[in-house]
This record gives C-alpha cells, structure tokens and sequence, in this order.
C-alpha cells in the first residue's frame, strides 16, 4: 500500500484504505500495465513526500499533471532540471519576478516543496498526450480530503487557487482562519485575465509573517 514516509501516513490512513480508493488503486494498476501514464508510478505522492501535513504552511492547486514525456514528476507546475519550463510557469516566474523581484530560471520547485508549499494536483495522474484522462477515477476524492485536513490544522494555511477547477475547491475550507487567494490560471490561455497583477506571493508572505510564520523565499 502507499507510504508516504512522514505524518501525511497516519492522517489519511483511513482515506488510503477506503473503497474509493482501492478502487483508484486498482483503476491505477491497470492504466500503468496498459499505457504510458504520468508521472512515475514512483513519483505520484511526491506532492506528499516534499511536504509534510505539519510543515504545510502553502497549497498551490494544480490540475491533472503535465502528459507530455519527461515533465510530470509529482509536483504541480514543476519539471525537473534540465525539462524547458512549460508556459503556465513562465508565467508564474513572470508574476513572481513582478511582484517580489525574484528572476527564476530552475523549473525544479522542489525548493518551495521543502519550505512547507504543498504543489498538489487535485487529480495525480494522466494518460500520455490525454490531459483530463484520469478525471472522475477517485482522485478528487482523496485531493478534497487532503484539502479539508489542511484546512483544519491548528496553524492557518494559504490556499492560491488558479482557475476555475481549482477555486471550486473554495467551498472545502475554512475561510475564516486560513487566507484564500483567488485568480485566473497562469495558462497563456487565461494569464492576462487576472493571473499577472495578482500579487499572490508577496500576499502570502504577508499573511505567513503576520501569523508569525516565515515567509516563503520563492526562489527556485
């Protein structure tokens, strides 16, 4: 079964062994004999992985994962070293450079993943070349659990929802403790349409240092 390796075990026990999620298991063994499916069947929890529940202090809310070869790694928005950046995050390094001055060139986010950003796609795996592929198979069940936990820690939490899939989780959280920060995606589609000019990460710092958090360096 799945190990995660820090607390992230202990609280979605239950959830792990739920019939949706055997289910999903079971969905997930057939899709990895049968096709080629992104991420590494290795890396699908690496979300999890970087990122403890107690050391969650950021959610950034993807969608499904990047399904062309070599990208998806298990962080949202993130291609390791070495992967040209796709265009959401040059858009994203646009806006941070816009916002607090950071140049970014690495798209590997394993640096934001270590400070306590959980880079969490609502469904953790695709089909090759077939974006939404994996919708509706269970995924959603378990993200939207793992939203509400973070929800409820004792610490308040900043939640960046992208685009309307991910604003629609809105209604699993607690608003009145943690920072809800909403705007369009930074697809090249939608970027110009509220996404630069957003100002969610020097927001964020703001919030985390006013709860006497530390704040998130965003350089990658």
């Amino acid at each position: 079964m799945v190990h995660i390796g820090n607390d992230w075990d202990e609280i979605l026990k239950e959830d792990f062994n739920s019939e949706s999620y055997l289910s999903l298991r079971q969905f997930l063994i057939e899709e990895y004999k049968k096709h080629t499916v992104y991420p590494d069947m290795h890396d699908l929890f690496n979300a999890l992985k970087y990122t403890s529940y107690e050391d969650t202090k950021v959610v950034i809310l993807g969608q499904d994962p990047y399904y062309n070869p070599g990208q998806a790694h298990g962080l949202c928005f993130s291609v390791k070293e070495g992967v040209p950046a796709p265009k959401s995050l040059i858009n994203i390094f646009k806006e941070i450079n816009d916002d607090v001055g950071i140049q970014n060139t690495s798209p590997y986010l394993v640096n934001w993943a270590k400070q306590g950003v959980l880079l969490l796609n609502t469904v953790m795996s695709v089909r090759a070349h077939e974006p939404q592929s994996h919708v509706g198979k269970g995924w959603e069940v378990l993200t939207d659990s793992i939203i509400k936990k973070l929800s409820d820690k004792s610490t308040p939490v900043v939640f960046l929802l992208w685009g309307s899939p991910a604003r629609r989780k809105k209604e699993l959280i607690d608003t009145s403790k943690n920072l809800v920060l909403e705007c369009a995606h930074p697809s090249p589609l939608s970027a110009y349409n509220g996404f630069f000019g957003c100002k969610h990460f020097s927001k964020t710092n703001n919030f985390l240092q006013a709860n006497g958090m530390t704040p998130i360096d965003w350089r990658t």
